[in-house]
C-alpha cells in the first residue's frame, strides 16, 4: 500500500478495474469481503446502485453511489426529530445538537463546520425549543464549558466533548 490518498474517483476506478476480468460471483465474494474488512453494511439501495452495469460513464456510476452514502448517513432527519430524539435539557445541550445537525445531517450543500447566535436561534426556533434570555451567551457558556472551540470572531466548533455528549451522551439517563 501507498501513502497517496486517491479520489473518489480514482477508488471507483481502481476497484472496478480489480473486478472486471472476474466472475460475477467471485466479483461479490471479493466486495463482501471488502465491505467486512472495512465494516461496511450494504443495504438494499447501495446494492442496487453497485450492480448499475459497467458500460455507464464513470459520472452516472459515481453520482448514485455517492447520493446514496448520503443519504444514508443524513437519514433523513431534520431537527426537530433529533431534538426529540436526543432530548436536550439544557440550552448548551440543545446548542450541542444543532451544531452536530449542521455537521451530520442537514444536505451536503449545507453543511457546516461552525455556528454562530443565528444558527443558535434559527434551528431552536425549528426544533421547538425554547430560546434562552440570553441568546447570544449560550456559545460562550458552551465554550467555557468545553462544548466548543471558538474559531473566529462569534463563530464556534463543536469540540469532541460536545460531539460525544450527543452521539453517546443524549438523552441522558435518569438520575445521571
Amino acid at each position: 500500500m501507498t501513502d497517496k490518498k486517491l479520489s473518489l474517483g480514482q477508488a471507483i476506478d481502481n476497484i472496478i478495474t480489480a473486478l472486471e476480468n472476474l466472475d460475477e460471483n467471485a466479483q461479490k465474494t471479493a466486495l463482501s469481503a471488502v465491505c467486512s474488512h472495512l465494516g461496511i453494511t450494504l443495504g438494499p439501495i447501495e446494492v442496487q446502485a453497485a450492480a448499475t452495469s459497467y458500460e455507464e460513464t464513470q459520472e452516472t456510476r459515481v453520482k448514485p453511489a455517492v447520493e446514496v452514502a448520503e443519504t444514508q448517513q443524513r437519514k433523513k432527519i431534520d431537527i426537530r426529530s433529533l431534538k426529540e430524539d436526543k432530548k436536550p435539557k439544557t440550552a448548551l445541550q440543545m446548542a450541542c445538537v444543532v451544531a452536530y445537525y449542521l455537521q451530520e445531517h442537514v444536505a451536503q450543500s449545507e453543511r457546516k463546520e461552525t455556528i454562530s447566535t443565528k444558527d443558535v436561534e434559527k434551528y431552536f426556533k425549528q426544533a421547538g425549543y425554547k430560546l434562552p434570555k440570553k441568546l447570544n451567551q449560550v456559545l460562550v457558556d458552551a465554550k467555557n464549558s468545553g462544548y466548543f472551540e471558538s474559531v473566529g470572531r462569534a463563530q464556534y466548533k463543536l469540540a469532541p466533548v460536545g460531539y460525544n455528549l450527543v452521539v453517546h451522551g443524549l438523552p441522558s439517563k435518569k438520575g445521571t
